[in-house]
């Protein structure tokens, strides 16, 4: 099983949006298979092939009040900008949260990255591309 501390050697090389492909090799060949991500306080959940898990907080995270209107174009148009690198990550949390984001679920074996609202509605899927 992974540690926190491979999971946070494979985060700390991330950077932008443009490094998230590479994390998720990473961390898939540590062997996750599932990141839950919440926006509010940061906390990310991994999960291997039995469900255990491994939660890992980050230092300095801002508490974020997600929006309760969430709007599919918002969280679009930050990972747009994100993907690029234009925005670091918690600049990115703060945008997912005023479009309504609670969290987010990687999906290691299907390889995707799946936004959700407050009441679980899906607002973006998108495929992660490899490296």
């Amino acid at each position: 099983m992974f540690t926190i501390e491979d999971i946070q050697a494979a985060g700390a090389k991330v950077k932008t949006g443009a490094d998230f492909p590479q994390f998720i090799k990473e961390i898939k060949e540590l062997g996750v298979k599932r990141n839950d991500v919440y926006v509010s306080n940061g906390l990310s959940i991994y999960f291997d092939d039995e469900d255990n898990a491994q939660q890992v907080g980050l230092d300095g995270y801002p508490a974020l009040i997600i929006n309760e209107e969430s709007s599919a174009g918002k969280l679009e148009h930050a990972l747009s900008i994100h993907q690029k690198g234009e925005t670091d990550y918690f600049t990115f949390c703060k945008q997912a949260a005023d479009a309504g984001v609670e969290k987010w679920v990687t999906d290691l074996e299907e390889m995707t990255c799946t936004y959700l609202d407050t009441e679980g509605n899906e607002l973006v899927k998108e495929k992660i591309p490899a490296v």
